[in-house]
């Protein structure tokens, strides 16, 4: 059975959080040879090749499907608040999946020379994301109108801009650039754990005051709420229970299976959230248009029971109103087109 190591949490050192679970930067940083795990997920061999965390590799495939379907569903909503602005959210956290499904796996292993910079550009992806949805935060209270170039470009270029600093950041520091250091990656720190949780925070707090002073409706709360549990809870499993859950399991799965878990769902809250806020102008949706040609058919029932009624003209007579001769239903058809 595996023991925890004579470690604490410290500001600035990754070395207690590297040494129970086993995050993509941590090979990088610590010591010469990274900091490996006291305790991780089995790995299997496949086609010569092997796979680190299987488990979690499953639930990356599984991320990626829910985020596709997401993505789909936000396209189809033509003329919601924000439509666009959210979207480059779920398409940066389907970018983070990814190379966490390449890093994590060992399918970039960490012996290769590109494994610093995919990290690097991992961490700024990351960073990006939690940027992504501060930013989409400011969408609902329309200090720029959602849709326009101006709010469009500012998510676009400040999210890139927050990505390509966070990648050098983190390759700096890998590689011994000075004044970065791996041994003492005080920056990579608090950018990976301060910015992002800070970025996240102001959301959330952003969010709560959109509803409780624009809306009658409440029950978007409880996503907020069930969005930040889940993402709460998957934090305190991954640097905090990873290594009883790995011995309880018996190395088949550890805190980073139950980890990516807890983060799809609460990406799954956050897209839940913002379909509960905004309305659809119906006149335009794609799915009301068979309503609209439901209406027309009905309209030219009416249209044809009154051509039919003119035929036959009133009880007892072959004349219609004002004693004029019924119209055939050719004739009527041809005066109405």
């Amino acid at each position: 059975m595996s023991t925890a190591p004579d470690l604490k949490f410290a500001f600035g050192n990754f070395n207690y959080i590297c040494s129970t679970v086993s995050l993509t930067l941590c090979p990088l940083v610590g010591g010469p040879d990274g900091i490996e795990p006291v305790c991780y997920s089995r790995n299997v061999r496949i086609a010569d090749t092997l796979i680190f965390q299987p488990s979690t590799l499953i639930i990356h495939i599984i991320a990626l499907i829910m985020t596709a379907i997401m993505i789909y569903h936000i396209r189809s909503k033509y003329t919601a608040v924000g439509r666009k602005e959210i979207i480059m959210f779920f398409y940066l956290y389907m970018l983070v999946t990814i190379m966490d499904l390449l890093l994590v796996s060992g399918i970039i292993p960490t012996a290769s020379n590109l494994y610093p910079y995919f990290t690097g550009v991992h961490i700024g992806l990351i960073s990006a994301t939690f940027w992504c949805l501060l930013l989409n935060g400011f969408v609902g209270f329309q200090f720029a109108e959602d849709g326009t170039p101006l709010s469009l470009w500012s998510i676009r270029i400040s999210s890139l801009v927050v990505c390509a600093a966070v990648a050098f950041l983190s390759i700096a520091t890998f590689n011994h650039v000075s004044p970065f250091d791996p041994f003492h990656p005080v920056a990579l720190w608090v950018v990976f754990f301060i910015f992002n949780g800070a970025s996240l925070l102001i959301y959330v707090i952003l969010q709560i005051v959109l509803v409780v002073n624009t809306l009658d409706d409440r029950w978007p709360l409880g996503d907020i709420v069930f969005g930040i549990a889940f993402f709460a809870t998957g934090q305190v499993i991954l640097y905090v229970f990873s290594l009883d859950i790995c011995n309880f399991a018996k190395h088949y799965i550890d805190g980073l299976f139950f980890g990516t878990i807890a983060t799809l769902l609460s990406v799954m809250m956050v897209y839940k959230y913002w379909d509960s806020i905004t309305k659809e102008d119906l006149e335009f949706s794609v799915g009301s248009k068979q309503n609209v040609w439901e209406v027309k058919e009905l309209m030219a029932d009416d249209e044809l029971a009154q051509g039919r009624m003119y035929q036959q003209g009133p009880p007892g007579g072959g004349f219609g109103f004002g004693g004029q001769p019924g119209y055939g239903q050719s004739n009527f058809y041809e005066e109405r087109y």
